[in-house]
């Protein structure tokens, strides 16, 4: 973890190094962009990542603050870059850094550290002062065509979204470019294996929605919506293993506990902790043997084949679970597609608590390989039939 922390501030201390180093020219100086004191699109997207990072320790929220100046090209008019940049050094503190967040297009500005106690009031001063100045430096013809574009981060969470805001995480989207024959093979690995699942177990899936038919009232399926890659809902699959009409705020105090570190395991058997619920009252009797065997599972396979979830990922959270998430727990979700087994299957299961279920998901985020998705393919089966820590 320290090394990563040093990693990142050296980032930081580099990519300032070069912006102090650089002076903001006067509008009639400016005849080249390299003259400019702005960093540049890779530097500029790489800060924006270790000030996220930072931000998750410190607590203390960013502003990125987008301007896009349309079809005019800021970087071969060297003028009005510069009246752009004359007019963001009148409006911004020594502190705040400036670079292209899409080369000659769309220039940034990043607020580090603000007061967002009064998030309102204060996303309308600085816009309200950027816009002043820009006005005041540009001709009304360039600044019609300019428009700018506020984010903060963390993203406001709540019951209703619980999404990310790609224009805060331009290093996912790099990493996606930077991996998509990886990520087709993924995909490919997903559709044939969920294929091939769901026809070798058809005969298994009858005998489980029958015995699911008559061992209580109700649908066979249950449909649950859950949290997605990058925060998109979807519609979650599983063989009913609860009686209908039961009451949600006993898992959902529970897991507040879990995920607050309240809870410090149960003891249950020979498992010395488990950090799941052992007796919810809300579960059938045909339901706790679909639990321990992890059959009620099989319905995800159908999640898999329309590409809401991956055969291998972090498990995907209820909406109510994500509100209580401290700033690096988001990262489970926001980085990869979900998944029906992970590391967390092989390695620990109900015996992990919450922060180490984290980690292990950010561990596969960091690792990730195809080759590395088979190796925990290969090891779910061992993990469901031997492991005794399924509840």
């Amino acid at each position: 973890m320290s090394q990563t922390r040093d990693k990142h501030d050296k980032v930081r201390h580099d990519a300032l190094k070069v912006h102090d180093r650089k002076a903001i020219p006067e509008p009639s100086e400016a005849t080249d962009v390299r003259d400019c004191s702005v960093l540049d699109e890779e530097s500029f997207r790489q800060l924006i990542t270790v000030e996220r990072r930072r931000t998750e320790r410190s607590q203390k929220p960013i502003l990125l603050m987008l301007l896009d100046a349309g079809d005019q090209s800021v970087e071969s008019n060297g003028k009005v870059l510069a009246n752009i940049l004359s007019a963001l050094s009148l409006s911004t503190r020594k502190t705040d850094i400036t670079g292209w967040y899409r080369q000659s297009s769309v220039i940034g500005v990043l607020f580090t550290e603000i007061n967002m106690d009064d998030h309102g009031t204060i996303l309308r001063v600085i816009l309200s002062h950027v816009s002043l100045a820009l006005r005041n430096n540009l001709s009304l013809e360039k600044f019609n065509q300019i428009s700018i574009a506020l984010h903060v981060f963390p993203e406001d969470w709540n019951h209703e979204n619980s999404q990310g805001n790609a224009a805060l995480y331009p290093d996912l989207v790099h990493r996606a470019k930077t991996r998509r024959l990886a990520l087709a093979m993924k995909r490919t690995i997903d559709i044939v294996g969920s294929l091939l699942a769901i026809l070798l177990f058809a005969p298994l899936f009858f005998c489980v929605a029958l015995a699911v038919k008559l061992g209580s009232k109700g649908p066979i399926l249950f449909r649950q919506e859950r949290i997605g890659q990058f925060g998109k809902p979807f519609t979650f699959l599983k063989f009913r293993s609860m009686h209908v009409n039961n009451d949600a705020k006993i898992h959902q105090e529970f897991m507040k506990r879990v995920i607050s570190g309240e809870h410090d395991g149960e003891t249950h058997g020979e498992i010395k902790k488990v950090y799941k619920m052992t007796n919810d009252p809300r579960i059938t009797r045909v339901g706790r043997f679909l639990r321990r065997t992890s059959l009620d599972e099989l319905p995800q396979f159908f999640n898999v084949l329309q590409g809401a979830m991956s055969l291998v990922g972090p498990r995907p959270p209820l909406a109510y679970e994500c509100q209580e998430y401290e700033l690096w727990h988001r990262r489970r979700i926001l980085e990869v597609k979900p998944g029906i087994t992970g590391l967390w299957q092989v390695k620990g299961r109900s015996r992990v608590s919450f922060d180490d279920m984290v980690r292990l998901d950010l561990q596969y985020v960091r690792s990730w390989s195809v080759w590395l998705d088979l190796w925990i393919l290969l090891k779910t089966p061992f993990a469901v039939c031997f492991g005794s820590d399924a509840f």
